[in-house]
Formats: C-alpha cells, sequence, structure tokens
C-alpha cells in the first residue's frame, strides 16, 4: 500500500491515526488520550470507521464513537444508559433509551479509572448480550 492510500485502502485504524493528526489541536490530543485509554481497558478492542468518517471502537458490539467538533470530542456509547456511571462521566446525550455521551471540553481532563471502568462495563455488556442462548 502506498502512503498516499485513498480512504478505501487505509484501515480504520489507519484512519483514525490521520483524523487525530488532522486536527492538530487539542481535539487531536484529547482524542489520542481517550482512544489509548479504551485500547488499555479492553485490548482486544477492534477499530472501525463508519458513517463517512467516525471513529468507532467495537468489542461484541460497539462501544462507543469517537465524533469531533469544534468545541468539544464526543464519545457517545451506543449501549450507555444500561451501564452504571458512577463517577458521572455522562454528560451529554442523557434523554435517550440507549445512548449516553461524555462531552470533553478544551482544557478539561477525564478521570482515567472511570473512563476505563466504562468502556470495560460497555465491553461486558456487549459480550453478554452477544453469547448465544442454550437450547433448551
Amino acid at each position: 500500500m502506498s502512503t498516499s492510500a485513498s480512504a478505501e485502502e487505509s484501515s480504520p485504524s489507519q484512519l483514525i491515526d490521520e483524523r487525530i493528526a488532522t486536527l492538530g489541536d487539542w481535539r487531536g490530543t484529547t482524542l489520542a488520550r481517550l482512544r489509548a485509554l479504551i485500547h488499555e481497558a479492553v485490548p482486544e478492542v477492534i477499530e472501525t470507521w463508519k458513517w463517512r468518517g467516525v471513529p468507532v471502537w467495537e468489542h461484541a458490539g460497539i462501544i462507543c464513537t469517537g465524533e469531533t467538533y469544534k468545541a468539544v470530542v464526543k464519545l457517545t456509547f451506543a449501549k450507555g444508559a444500561s451501564l452504571d456511571d458512577p463517577a458521572g462521566l455522562f454528560n451529554a446525550s442523557l434523554e435517550g433509551n440507549a445512548r449516553r455521551a461524555i462531552d470533553v471540553h478544551e482544557g478539561e481532563e477525564i478521570d482515567a479509572t472511570a473512563f476505563k471502568a466504562l468502556v470495560r462495563a460497555a465491553a461486558a455488556l456487549n459480550a453478554a448480550k452477544a453469547r448465544p442462548r442454550k437450547k433448551s
């Protein structure tokens, strides 16, 4: 593969690397840090690239997406409404029946231990729902 590969030829991980590099500001640094924490929490996580440019982390289903906006890096957990959040990290998309999100603004730090616990819980929930049911 050449270094000038098109999006169709690049792996999702390469596309995420490119997104982080292209941002070139606090949003790239924040997304890179959150990505590293996701990998620490669930080393077998799979990175995908969906919906025309959204980084997605999966383990037996979507754990979360990582979107970047002008004023916020948003981590949306697909099944966040079903997760315990004792540290109160979820601060966006609180009204839905399924998703919950964490908005990180410039200069904000996220509790790494609590974030990794949330990522692990999301992966465990996906794995539990993915297990085939035993026939009676």
